[in-house]
C-alpha cells in the first residue's frame, strides 16, 4: 500500500533546505548576518561658516576614501555610507548633531568635524556612548577629558601644546650666536592660545626672555600697529599663533614695515593653502612655519601621490584648496586607520577592543606610519617646520614641486638647509 503524502515532495524538500539554511545563518555573528546593510559612519563637518573651506576639502578627501574602500568590497564585506550634517562652524550645534547621529540615525562609527573648537563639544556625547572617536586636527582636546577611546590624526605628538612648537625652538637654539629673546602673538581663540601657551613653555625652558606677549581679536584688519610694537620690543624671534585672516595681515605688515628679526613664523594657519601661498608669494620667503606635508622627496609616502591626484581632479568642481597638501591627506588617513582597526577586530560591536587595537598598532597610511600614545595623540611628533625659499611669484604650479617649502625639522625628514636669519633669507 502506497502511503498518502499530505504535501508534495518538493515542498518537504524546500522546507528541509530552508531549515538547514536558517540554522546556519542563526549561528553566524551579527555583523555577518547584516551584510546587506551598509556600515554607517557619522560626523558633523564645517561646511559653512568660518572654517568651511577646510571642512569642504576634508569632505572631498573622506568621500575619496569611501569610494576607494567600497570599490575594494567595503568594510567587513559591507558597503560604507556617510551620514553627516553641517555644523556651520558653530560649536553650539555639535552636541545636537552627534546626539541625532547616535540616537536617531543609529550610525555604527563616528569621526569628528574639523578643528579643536568643533571636536571638544562632541566629546561628552561620544564618551557617554563609549565609542571610539577618531578626530581631525584638534590641539590638546583630550587634556581635559582623558578619554581612552579618543584618537587624533594631527601629528602634534604626545605633549601636543609643547610639541607643536618644539621644532621652531630647536632650530633657533641650534644657531650661533643663540637667540636670547622672543615675541609671542596669538589670535584670541582656543587653538591659537593653546599653540602659543606651548611656545611660551618652550621659550621659558630655553631661557629666552619674552619681550612681547599679546593677543589680538579675530577680525583685526590693520596689523601695522601690532608689528610696530613687536619690532619696538626688540626680539630675536617672533612666534605667532593665528588663523588665515590674521596670517595674511601679519605677513603683509611684516613686509611693509621691514620686520627685522632672526626668525619669524611658528604656528600660523593658512600659509599651507594655495590661496595664501599664491597671494603672498615672495613675501613668505625666509619665514619658518609649521606644516604637515609638502611635496618634498622625504615625505613621498606610499599612496600619497595617488590620493593627491584624485583629490586635485575633484578640487576645482568642489571649490576647495587646489593643492590639498595640508588637511585632505589626514582626512583620508583617519578613516584608513579606523577601517584597518575594524577589519582587524572583525566586528563593530566592541569599541573597547577597537580602542585597544588602535593603541597597540602602527598603521600604514597615506601620511606615513602612525601610532598613538596613551592620550590618543601621535606617539611621536611629526609637526614639520618648513622654510619658504625661492618663491618668485604667485604662480601655483611652483607649489606642486619641491624646493619651495623646505623641510627643516624633524631631522629624519629634513629636505634642505636652513637659511638664517630671516632678514637675509627673505
Amino acid at each position: 500500500m502506497v502511503p498518502i503524502r499530505t504535501k508534495p515532495l518538493r515542498v518537504w524538500v524546500f522546507a528541509g533546505v530552508f531549515a538547514i539554511l536558517f540554522a546556519a545563518v542563526a549561528t553566524l555573528p551579527s555583523t555577518a548576518r547584516a551584510d546587506s546593510h551598509p556600515i554607517k559612519i557619522g560626523f558633523s563637518m564645517t561646511l559653512t561658516g568660518g572654517l568651511a573651506a577646510n571642512g569642504k576639502a576634508a569632505l572631498v578627501a573622506m568621500e575619496i576614501w569611501r569610494d576607494d574602500i567600497n570599490k575594494k568590497g567595503g568594510l567587513l564585506g559591507r558597503q560604507v555610507e556617510f551620514v553627516y550634517y553641517d555644523d556651520s562652524t558653530n560649536p553650539a550645534n555639535v552636541p545636537g548633531i552627534y546626539t541625532k547621529l547616535l540616537n536617531v540615525d543609529k550610525v555604527d562609527l563616528v569621526v569628528s568635524s574639523y578643528g579643536t573648537n568643533l571636536i571638544a563639544p562632541a566629546m561628552p556625547i561620544i564618551m557617554k556612548k563609549k565609542m571610539v572617536f577618531m578626530t581631525l586636527f584638534g590641539l590638546a582636546v583630550n587634556d581635559r577629558f582623558n578619554y581612552d577611546r579618543y584618537f587624533q590624526i594631527m601629528p602634534s605628538g604626545p605633549v601636543p601644546k609643547e610639541d607643536w612648537s618644539r621644532g621652531f625652538f630647536e632650530l633657533a637654539l641650534a644657531q650661533s650666536p643663540k637667540p636670547t629673546s622672543i615675541a609671542l602673538l596669538a589670535t584670541d581663540s582656543e587653538f591659537a592660545k593653546n599653540a602659543v601657551a606651548g611656545a611660551r613653555t618652550n621659550a621659558e625652558r630655553a631661557g629666552l626672555k619674552i619681550v612681547y606677549d599679546e593677543t589680538f581679536k579675530p577680525g583685526t584688519a590693520d596689523f601695522s600697529p601690532i608689528v610696530r610694537a613687536i619690532q619696538a620690543s626688540g626680539p630675536d624671534l617672533v612666534y605667532v599663533g593665528c588663523y588665515p585672516p590674521g596670517a595674511a595681515g601679519i605677513v603683509r605688515a611684516a613686509n611693509e614695515l621691514g620686520l627685522d628679526v632672526k626668525m619669524f613664523g611658528g604656528g600660523m594657519v593658512g600659509l599651507q593653502y594655495a590661496a595664501l601661498l599664491t597671494k603672498l608669494g615672495p613675501q613668505l620667503n625666509g619665514m619658518v612655519n609649521y606644516d604637515f606635508w609638502a611635496p618634498e622627496p622625504t615625505l613621498n609616502f606610499p599612496g600619497i601621490e595617488e590620493f593627491l591626484k584624485k583629490y586635485q581632479a575633484k578640487a576645482g568642481e568642489a571649490g576647495v584648496d587646489p593643492l590639498g597638501h595640508y588637511l585632505p591627506p589626514y582626512a583620508y588617513a583617519y578613516l584608513e586607520i579606523l577601517a584597518q582597526a575594524v577589519e582587524a577586530v572583525g566586528s563593530l560591536d566592541d569599541h573597547g577592543k577597537l580602542a585597544e587595537y588602535i593603541h597597540k598598532t602602527t598603521f600604514n597610511t597615506v601620511v606615513g606610519p602612525v601610532s598613538f600614545a596613551d592620550n590618543g595623540e601621535w606617539a611621536k611628533s611629526r609637526v614639520l617646520m618648513v622654510q619658504f625659499q625661492n618663491i618668485e611669484d604667485g604662480n601655483i604650479e611652483q607649489f606642486h614641486k619641491p624646493g619651495k617649502r623646505v623641510v627643516l625639522y624633524p631631522g629624519d625628514v629634513k629636505s634642505g638647509e636652513f637659511k638664517y636669519p630671516y632678514t637675509s633669507a627673505r
